[in-house]
């Protein structure tokens, strides 16, 4: 139980990583790949509490 906990929290990680990277990359305006940075900094902020059974 403890072990698939831990994989899903690093998997979770990486993907929010990921996805912060992939934004960088967007040729968007500085402004609007902060919002987007914030809201998939929540989200994944989000299922992290999910999988540590606060929600």
């Amino acid at each position: 139980m403890g072990s698939s906990v831990l994989i899903g929290i690093l998997i979770t990680f990486l993907v929010i990583i990921l996805v912060l990277y992939l934004v960088q990359r967007l040729p968007i305006e500085a402004r609007m790949r902060q919002i987007v940075q914030i809201i998939v900094i929540i989200i994944g902020i989000i299922s992290l509490l999910k999988y540590l059974a606060v929600f």
